[in-house]
């Protein structure tokens, strides 16, 4: 488990991380959310002790993660793959983690049967693709068989094969009773690894929450519908607490209704209906509605950029 409690950091009068509280429990995939800028990596060096905090506290199993006689049997982490001595083959790399933290040289062929570098474990890893280096990143968070896993951005540079190795290899991990806490912009992978969401911007906490009821607060749900008789329909669905948006000729959106007290009404009334097709709001849309005050790096459209120019 790992519990963040009011947790803060400055650089001068910039405020990364804003008293920043939440948990994250074992036995779920918990993503980390939040736009460029958000706090993430700050928060997620705090939580392994590589950044210290102005304020507040970050513990690992119950302690700080630097108190671990063994932190690395703790926690495992990948915060950026690149960090590897180019020089070193990945086996050499990992036996050399292996030999500094207690670890039986067995384990390092272990993970790298693992996580697939088998066929390039004695190469120089200053060579390695962007998705081997994942993978070797990955290899020495798993190493010392560690109770929570960190891992930001684990995806990057992996081939589809490689997206659904990760994802499972979480699903596992956590089905074990373990923590895995992880970030990504790739909101379709969150969508279906993580199960928990820790979204925050400008270093505050935006949710804490289920993935469903994430989605679930982010919009209000609308029905798509279809009927031979649109025009009478869209009359009888029409209220004060309703909104009905025409799509294109005989189909509808419908907001206020669900899909059965729509099929309900247009029973009672004689109505041939030949569509009924909820509509909820993907991860994506949810999570760029609910940070879109918190974004700190705006792209500006065309469109956007010609008005501009016309107002001047």
């Amino acid at each position: 488990m790992i519990e963040v409690h009011e947790l803060t950091k400055r650089y001068g009068d910039k405020t990364a991380v804003d008293r920043l509280s939440f948990t994250v429990p074992a036995g779920i995939v918990t993503g980390f959310l939040g736009p460029n800028g958000a706090g993430k990596s700050t928060t997620m060096r705090m939580i392994l002790g590589l950044d210290r905090p102005t304020s507040g506290t970050a513990t690992v199993g119950g302690r700080p993660y630097a108190d671990h006689a063994a932190p690395l049997r703790a926690a495992g982490a990948l915060l950026d793959a690149k960090a590897v001595h180019t020089g070193r083959s990945a086996y050499h790399h990992l036996l050399a983690m292996a030999a500094t933290t207690g670890v039986p040289r067995a384990r390092v062929d272990e993970v790298i049967q693992l996580v697939g570098l088998q066929g390039v474990a004695r190469k120089r890893a200053g060579g390695f693709s962007l998705g081997m280096g994942q993978r070797l990143g990955i290899a020495s968070a798993l190493l010392a068989d560690p109770q929570v896993l960190i891992l930001d951005e684990p995806v990057n540079g992996l081939d589809p094969e490689g997206v659904l190795w990760i994802r499972n290899l979480m699903r596992d991990f956590a089905a074990q009773g373990r923590t895995v806490f992880v970030s990504s912009h790739l909101m379709s992978e969150m969508a279906v690894t993580a199960e928990h969401l820790i979204v925050i911007g400008r270093g505050k906490l935006i949710a804490d929450t289920s993935v469903s009821a994430f989605i679930e607060q982010a919009a209000s749900n609308s029905v798509l519908v279809r009927s031979p008789r649109a025009t009478e329909l869209f009359q009888l669905l029409s209220g004060a607490d309703v909104t009905v948006t025409t799509v294109e000729t005989g189909l509808f959106e419908v907001t206020g209704l669900t899909a059965v007290e729509i099929g309900d009404r247009a029973a009672e009334a004689g109505i041939p209906v030949h569509e009924l097709t909820p509509q909820r709001p993907s991860l994506e849309q949810a999570f760029m509605e609910l940070t879109r005050d918190s974004v700190e790096y705006h792209a500006t459209s065309q469109n956007e950029r010609a008005d501009a120019g016309a107002a001047r």
